[in-house]
C-alpha cells in the first residue's frame, strides 16, 4: 500500500466559538467537519490545527509532515505571523500543495503566492450558487455533474483580483446575477495551490456532498508529485572535468 497523503486542516477557529449558529453547523468545529472528508479512507492521514494552538497551530514538524494544508480564515487573516507566512511559502515552493478556502482568499498567504490585493465583491444575504464545472476532464472535477447548487451562500463577485489561474475548473453563478472563478489552480515553484470559494461560516456547506468530493479530489491533485529537487545557481556541467569535454 501507498504511504498515505498527510493532510493538516487548519482553521482559524475563531467563529466555531464565539458564533453559536456556527457551533450549531459545525460541534466539531469546521476543521473538523473537513477533517471527516478524509478520516475513512486510507489514502490519506489527516489532522487538524488552529490558529490559538501553540506556533499557531504549524510548528515545524506539523509543517515539515504535511503533504497537503488546507486553509480556512476569515476574521483573523493579521494575526497570522509573517513567520508563519513564510514558511508556508518555502514549504509550497518546494513541494507542498495548498487548498485556500473561502474568504482565506484574503489571508496573507494567497496575497503572498498571487502578488496581488486578492480583492472581490461580496454580499451575505440569500443568494443561490449555482457552480458550473468547465473543465470537466480535470481532476477536482471528477464524479461531480455538470453543475450542482448551494441553496445559501454568500456572493463573491467578479472582479476577483488575482492572476489568470493556470486552470480554472469552476465557475460560479450568483442568484444576484453575478459571476466568480471559483476553482482557481495554480503552479508555485514546485508546489500546486488550488482556491475553492464556497464555505461561508454560517451555512453547512462543507456537510454537501459535491462539496466533499471537491475536497478529496483538491488533496489527491495537491499531494506534492515527488519529482526531483531543482538546483540553481552557478553550475558547472555534468560532465565537468571530464577528459575531452
Amino acid at each position: 500500500m501507498d504511504t498515505p497523503i498527510r493532510v493538516t486542516i487548519w482553521n482559524e477557529g475563531r467563529h466555531d466559538k464565539s458564533d453559536p449558529k456556527v457551533a450549531a453547523i459545525y460541534p466539531d468545529g469546521i476543521h473538523g467537519c473537513i477533517a471527516s472528508v478524509f478520516q475513512d479512507d486510507p489514502r490519506f492521514s489527516v489532522r487538524t490545527a488552529t490558529l490559538d494552538d501553540p506556533a499557531q497551530g504549524l510548528p515545524d514538524d506539523v509543517l515539515n509532515a504535511t503533504d497537503v494544508l488546507f486553509w480556512w480564515g476569515h476574521c483573523a487573516h493579521a494575526e497570522v505571523e509573517d513567520e508563519l507566512v513564510e514558511r508556508i511559502w518555502q514549504r509550497v515552493m518546494g513541494g507542498m500543495g495548498l487548498v485556500l478556502l473561502h474568504s482565506s482568499h484574503y489571508s496573507k498567504i494567497n496575497r503572498r503566492l498571487m502578488g496581488t490585493v486578492c480583492r472581490s465583491k461580496w454580499r451575505f444575504t440569500d443568494d443561490l450558487e449555482r457552480i458550473w464545472v468547465i473543465e470537466p476532464g480535470h481532476p477536482i472535477a471528477e464524479g461531480l455533474p455538470e453543475f450542482f447548487e448551494l441553496p445559501l451562500e454568500e456572493m463573491y463577485g467578479e472582479r476577483y483580483d488575482v492572476p489568470a489561474p493556470d486552470e480554472l475548473v469552476f465557475i460560479s453563478w450568483f442568484s444576484g446575477g453575478e459571476v466568480f472563478r471559483s476553482g482557481c489552480c495554480y503552479r508555485r515553484g514546485s508546489g500546486k495551490v488550488f482556491y475553492f470559494r464556497p464555505g461561508h461560516e454560517t451555512v453547512p456547506t462543507y456537510h454537501d456532498e459535491n462539496i466533499r468530493k471537491v475536497l478529496k479530489n483538491a488533496a489527491l491533485w495537491a499531494k506534492p508529485a515527488g519529482g526531483p529537487a531543482p538546483t540553481f545557481g552557478k553550475y558547472d556541467g555534468i560532465h565537468a572535468g571530464e577528459a575531452g569535454v
